[in-house]
């Protein structure tokens, strides 16, 4: 599935251990490999000087030279592009031209004039871009040369969008026989809130579970015809939580010893409303393992 493997890098650490694990992805799916830094244009607009400008290409061919060093140590070749300009849109544009598979970055990285963003470039490619986006956060042991894939998490609302997530989650698990947990949460803050229900009866609230439980029926079906051998697992969790249906993945995560979430950009609520788009924003803030976002069916 992945042919080749875009990995956008700026030097931060987070940058680096994202390196290091779609490195190590390419690898394992014998996929090409290719790392890309962005100059970004803002911070050529600040420099006075050729010197001063030069000093900003320098820095990045320094950091792909880090990759270089890197992908020998890990065993996977990779090649390296200079870009200049707007980074999110320079890393989909050459994601595009090359027929990326699959770009892995880091949440949080650093942007050309040296600040911290969480957001930032990872969040405007994610809304703009058509390619598979693996975003990493540090990792606790950033010096280890394999990843573990061995439960993976595929979350699902019923919607179309969100089952595009059903063949990347199968991917991966056949990759690594893993386990795959289906999950649908169902947000009963949510559901008070729209209905104005100051307390819900139990019976709208078993509707709201029966369809969650049709959600990752059909996503299992899915999976098994995708992947014959993978073992799957399904789940619906209630959560009561003021942060939603991500407080219940992150929740899950934890209680399950998740190693990999995959899910889409956007899909909808238990009510129908769209929703997912702001579920994967915020669970990509606060989870610690590493979030595969696939693109808006359209």
């Amino acid at each position: 599935m992945y042919d080749r493997v875009l990995i956008p890098v700026d030097g931060s650490d987070e940058s680096t251990a994202a390196a290091r694990r779609g490195l190590a992805l390419a690898k394992d799916f014998d996929a090409t490999a290719e790392a890309v830094h962005v100059v970004d244009q803002r911070a050529r607009r600040l420099t006075r000087t050729d010197r001063e400008s030069g000093r900003l290409r320098e820095h990045g061919e320094s950091v792909l030279a880090d990759i270089e060093s890197l992908a020998a140590d890990i065993g996977q070749p990779v090649t390296t592009e200079l870009l200049e300009g707007k980074p999110s849109v320079q890393i989909d544009k050459y994601a595009r031209e090359t027929d990326a598979g699959l770009i892995v970055l880091g949440r949080q990285g650093l942007t050309g004039l040296g600040k911290r963003l969480l957001g930032g470039v990872t969040e405007q490619l994610l809304h703009r871009t058509a390619v598979p986006v693996l975003v990493v956060s540090g990792e606790k042991q950033a010096e280890r040369r394999e990843f573990d894939y061995s439960r993976v998490l595929v979350t699902t609302d019923g919607s179309e969008n969100a089952n595009t997530a059903t063949r990347h989650g199968a991917a991966v698990a056949d990759r690594y026989d893993a386990t795959v947990h289906v999950l649908n949460v169902v947000d009963i803050q949510a559901a008070g809130g729209a209905f104005n229900a100051g307390g819900l009866n139990e019976a709208f609230i078993e509707r709201l579970e029966a369809d969650g439980h049709d959600a990752v029926a059909a996503t299992a079906d899915d999976l098994e015809t995708a992947a014959s051998d993978v073992s799957v697992e399904t789940a619906v969790e209630r959560t009561d939580s003021l942060d939603g249906v991500a407080a219940g993945i992150r929740e899950y995560v934890s209680d399950r010893d998740i190693d990999l979430v995959v899910m889409a950009s956007h899909g909808r609520s238990n009510l129908k409303r769209q929703l997912l788009g702001s579920v994967t924003s915020q669970l990509l803030r606060t989870v610690d393992v590493p979030v595969l976002v696939t693109p808006r069916s359209t």
